[in-house]
């Protein structure tokens, strides 16, 4: 964001702040889904669990969000930030968000018995 508020319409400036934005998005939606799933989810699909998750996803917000304010997109924490909501999506919530809790109707594999 910093190349567009210093006046510098340069199409590279552009293009990184777009991709400092993309991964600013990445990663709070990482960590809101973090938010949202219960936590046993995480134990009972075999991964770290949801306080370890909020902290891992929570930091990388909070860096991704300085980063597309400030700049710094060759800062490696800038990229540390993305790996880490990167593997949240492309890991952990395809398993966790099939977990069940096991409170609603009976039901077998098929739809309700």
């Amino acid at each position: 964001m910093i190349a567009i508020l210093d006046g510098i319409y340069d199409p590279i400036g552009i293009f990184f702040t777009a991709l400092l934005a993309a991964a600013f998005v990445i990663e709070a939606w990482a960590f809101v889904d973090v938010i949202r799933r219960p936590p046993g989810a995480f134990v009972a699909v075999g991964k770290q669990t949801k306080p370890i998750w909020l902290l891992i996803s929570g930091v990388a917000t909070v860096l991704g969000f300085a980063f597309f304010y400030l700049g710094g997109i060759t800062s490696m924490l800038a990229v540390a930030a993305f790996v880490a909501g990167a593997i949240y999506h492309v890991d952990v919530r395809p398993k966790v968000k099939d977990y069940r809790t096991g409170t609603g109707a009976r039901s077998g594999p098929y739809g309700p018995w």
